[in-house]
């Protein structure tokens, strides 16, 4: 029954057919089957070719993961914490987490080590928290890497080692992720732990940027602005600030409100850097309104209007 929804649902030897498929999950789930279970669960969850009922989607994910299902105890933990139809339960979602931690299941030791950092469902422990961490890095998980690197460099719950800093966060951010190359690039900036060199500052920063990281795109449109690591160049320098900018980055919308404003990199358009500051506030960069009040001294009343509207 479970192998007969699987082939329904991946349309082998069959035209695709979700219906199909769990009519034969639910047959073979009702009699135990963890993994129709499982799947059953997460069609609910997402609503495929069922209507989205995440009461549904916890009742098959519970039973798999009352059999030991490392997966299924990680994903009920996942709701408890979230509040997906049953109440949002820290202590709830520790529990499960830790089920599925201790079967060597990465991202729930991922998340393990996050509920002892913050102190949520458990007391702040910060050695704990470098514990799960560490257990979930050796298996590669990223973002665990990331924030063992974190806790070397500001010495929580381990002495402070910039070294070991650097290791970890370089071994993440040349595995790809965004978040540990935004922030090697700002650590070669600043020079923290790091020799200061603006050349590698530029090329974590762009490889983040690439990914689509905000604070990186910024970051970067900072380094051209400034000639810094790379020739000054204004129009790259508002290149990467839109790009930011127009994810919801308010320090980039502030930027490029003032690229607007002086002509630097595009034409100049006191009703587009009104715009771009006036969202920058509200994205809640107090900072900007001194900027806001400068153009519009510049600016027609009909010009004003355009730049609200």
């Amino acid at each position: 029954q479970y192998n007969l929804g699987m082939v329904y649902g991946n349309g082998e030897g069959v035209p695709q057919d979700y219906k199909e498929s769990v009519k034969w999950y639910r047959k073979s789930a009702e009699q135990g089957h963890s993994s129709a279970q499982i799947n059953l669960g997460f069609m609910y969850y997402i609503g495929e070719d069922v209507p989205q009922d995440y009461k549904e989607a916890v009742k098959w994910l519970r039973k798999a993961a009352e059999q030991g299902d490392a997966e299924s105890q990680n994903n009920l933990g996942s709701m408890y914490y979230l509040g997906q139809d049953v109440l949002k339960d820290y202590k709830e979602s520790v529990k499960w987490w830790r089920k599925a931690a201790e079967q060597e299941y990465s991202v729930a030791q991922y998340n393990l080590g996050t509920m002892y950092y913050n102190g949520q469902g458990v007391l702040k422990d910060y050695k704990e928290a470098v514990k799960w961490f560490r257990k979930s890095s050796k298996q590669g998980y990223d973002l665990a890497q990331f924030n063992l690197g974190f806790m070397y460099n500001e010495g929580k719950g381990v002495p402070q080692d910039k070294e070991a800093f650097k290791w970890f966060v370089l071994r993440d951010a040349e595995q790809g992720y965004a978040k540990s190359q935004s922030m090697l690039g700002y650590k070669y900036y600043k020079g923290e732990g790091v020799t200061q060199d603006y050349k590698e500052a530029v090329k974590w920063y762009r490889k983040a940027a690439e990914q689509g990281d905000t604070e990186a795109q910024n970051n970067l449109g900072n380094m051209y602005r400034e000639g810094k690591g790379v020739d000054q160049d204004y129009k790259e320098s508002f290149k990467w600030f839109r790009k930011s900018a127009e994810q919801g980055y308010s320090v980039a919308q502030n930027n490029l409100g003032e690229m607007y404003d002086e002509g630097k990199g595009v034409t100049p358009d006191y009703v587009m850097a009104h715009m771009y500051f006036n969202l920058s506030s509200s994205n809640g960069d107090k900072d900007v309104i001194k900027s806001k009040d400068e153009v519009e001294k510049k600016m027609t009343p009909s010009q004003l209007e355009k730049a609200q509207r």
